[in-house]
């Protein structure tokens, strides 16, 4: 399974996305905002916090880029969800339900992109999107 990301409005303090499942349209994603960021992290592949200028804690969007995907449970959930790996700059961005920038701390928030600058639908959204990443045997997500 390939999902896709394409951010599709990047402003100062949210970044609104489509997410597609195998090319087709899916839910619309939230995110925080996009910032420069180098290519690499010294610090994330050795499980450490990031220490780059640039990225702002909470309130930065994961860079663009191609990222295995798999079902992990989150201690902080007390759920399993879509769990992104080898993020550079990130550790621990999951997918999950929320309605604005601030319930992301540079993890993908989706739903139905209905109101300026939120997600509704989040939770429905999420059950959904999970039940379609569990059956599948691989599963990748490009953001965009």
């Amino acid at each position: 399974m390939k999902i896709t990301v394409t951010r599709i409005f990047k402003g100062p303090d949210y970044t609104i996305g489509r997410l597609h499942i195998d090319g087709t349209y899916f839910c619309d994603t939230l995110e925080d905002p996009v910032r420069p960021l180098p290519a690499s992290c010294p610090d994330t592949p050795k499980g450490a916090v990031c220490r780059c200028g640039k990225k702002v804690y909470a309130r930065t969007a994961i860079p663009a880029g191609c990222y295995k995907l798999t079902m992990e449970h989150s201690p902080r959930f007390g759920r399993r969800l879509p769990y992104l790996h080898n993020v550079p700059h990130f550790l621990g961005i999951l997918i999950h339900s929320g309605n604005t920038a601030d319930d992301s701390a540079g993890c993908l928030i989706v739903g139905r992109n209905k109101v300026k600058g939120k997600v509704l639908d989040s939770r429905v959204t999420l059950d959904a999107l999970i039940a379609r990443i569990e059956g599948a045997a691989s599963v990748t997500i490009e953001i965009r």
